[in-house]
Order: C-alpha cells, then structure tokens, then sequence
C-alpha cells in the first residue's frame, strides 16, 4: 500500500496523471408508463419493474467496465422497455411465466451521450430490437429472466463502443 502511493506521488509531482476510470451511468424515464418492463405478473408497479430496470442498469455498468477505455462517460437514459414474451393472462396456473413466441421479441428505447475526456463523441436516440432473439445462442444463463435484452444490449454496445477492440477481463 506505501509503494502504491509512493508511485501515484511521484507520477503527481513528475506532471503525470493517471486516466479516470470509464463510466456508465444509467437513467430510467418515466418507468411507469414502459410498455411491459415488469419480469413478474403477480406484483404491480414499481415492484414488478425492479428487477429488470435492475438488471438492466447493472449489465450496462458491466459492459461499461468491460469494453470502454479509461476517460470514457456513457450516460444512458432508457425510455421504454418492452421484454421478450408475454405474460398469457388465460393460464392460471402459469401467471408468472413469460410465453416467448416469435412477434414477442425484446425492445429498448434509450438516448445515450459518450464522453471521452470531457468531449462529447456521440449523442443519439436508438430502438434495440431483436427479432430473432429465440433462435440466438447466447452466452447468458437459460435462468436469466433478462437472458434476451442482456445478450440484445452487449450486442448494441458493442456495435457501437467497442470498434473490434477485444473485451478488458
């Protein structure tokens, strides 16, 4: 721990700084009117949509610290959310499971801005979808109650931050 900070003082004093760490940050608008952002039927309001907005926030911070570089910002402001299935309301001994059939595919609406080093590379307004979400192989867990919208988001992020870099373990 001494020679940790020994180093990071004599980096100080020789005029060099050290790259702030990248960052993601996550905001929901308005999740009470997302059209179907609740992974339980059972449970209304905000309850329902906890979990997901959850999971939602902690993969973008996941994939944030996976692929961005240091100095790197991404704000993102998610605006609706639509998850893969749908509850069938008509099978009672079924009420919290979700039906994945191929019109219920996963849908994220969100507006992003990338900063890096204080300068703003990107801004823009974007619809996720993912069509055919069913017949993927993803790398995510059959249990993952958000398997479809984590592998639909790596996917996006990728698409647009990564640039063919290989991801940071």
């Amino acid at each position: 721990m001494r020679t940790l900070r020994c180093v990071c003082l004599c980096l100080a004093v020789a005029g060099w700084s050290v790259p702030a760490a990248a960052q993601v940050t996550v905001g929901f608008d308005h999740p009470e009117a997302y059209t179907d952002a609740a992974l339980y039927r059972d449970h209304g309001g905000a309850k329902a949509r906890e979990p997901a907005m959850q999971g939602i926030r902690q993969h973008l911070e996941l994939l944030g610290q996976r692929y961005l570089r240091p100095g790197q910002k991404l704000t993102v402001e998610i605006l609706d959310v639509d998850l893969a299935g749908r509850f069938e309301p008509w099978r009672p001994l079924a009420t919290d499971v979700r039906f994945m059939r191929d019109v219920t595919w996963p849908r994220i609406k969100l507006r992003y801005t990338l900063q890096d080093n204080g300068v703003v590379r990107a801004t823009q307004t974007e619809t996720l979808v993912d069509q055919a979400y069913q017949g993927r192989a993803g790398p995510y867990l059959t249990s993952d109650p958000l398997r479809y919208e984590k592998a639909m988001l790596e996917d996006w992020f990728r698409a647009r931050f990564v640039d063919g870099r290989p991801p940071r373990h």
